[in-house]
């Protein structure tokens, strides 16, 4: 008779074999990443094709894989805005933060900027597998597909945006909640208190 497994193999197997599609269903409005989390911490070093932490043969992990926060901030909604960049390493290590001041512009226009700058800031930093998290939901699920892009002004930034996400190996973008996204949104707003960029 086979032995029982331990409690917490369970929970490992779990967090590495469920879908982000099944988690999103089971935890709607929860990033699965977090969920992953909470299940079983350590599960995340070793997940088979996640971006952040991508397993080798031989057990360790492959150098590119990078975390990306950013976070755009619009003033009045058209107003002065801002984005918020903050990139980290596989192991949560900072590799960089920007701020940009983006004159006058939407929130949404500035979402996409701030995406736009965090992907050309991964790019020059030798990021070759990104994870993105913004706290936007209508980015989030445009990127992925599930919402149409009809704003005549965001259509070319979504295009550019697809563009510089071809240019990386592998990449997944998540919705946050905007309290997990604290450090970029506080980026932003530095960039609009300084009007720098």
């Amino acid at each position: 008779m086979p032995e029982k497994p331990s409690r917490e193999a369970v929970l490992k197997i779990l967090a590495e074999k469920l879908s982000d599609t099944l988690l999103e269903k089971i935890f709607p409005g929860t990033d699965p990443t977090t969920v992953r989390r909470l299940i079983h911490p350590s599960a995340m070093t070793a997940r088979a094709g996640d971006p952040a932490s991508v397993a080798t043969g031989s057990g360790k992990t492959r150098p590119g894989s990078c975390r990306l926060y950013t976070d755009g901030a619009s003033r009045g909604n058209p107003g002065e805005a801002g984005a918020g960049i903050l990139l980290l390493d596989h192991r949560e290590r900072e590799l960089a933060t920007r701020s940009v001041y983006l004159g006058v512009c939407t929130n949404n226009v500035a979402e996409y900027q701030a995406l736009l700058h965090g992907l050309q800031l991964a790019r020059e930093l030798g990021c070759r597998r990104l994870e993105i998290f913004l706290d936007s939901e209508l980015i989030v699920r445009q990127l992925q597909g599930r919402y149409q892009v009809k704003s005549p002004a965001l259509k070319p930034l979504y295009t550019r945006v697809g563009n510089l996400l071809g240019q990386f190996a592998q990449w997944r973008i998540s919705h946050v909640p905007r309290s997990d996204n604290s450090r970029a949104d506080a980026l932003a707003n530095r960039a609009i208190d300084e009007k720098r960029g």
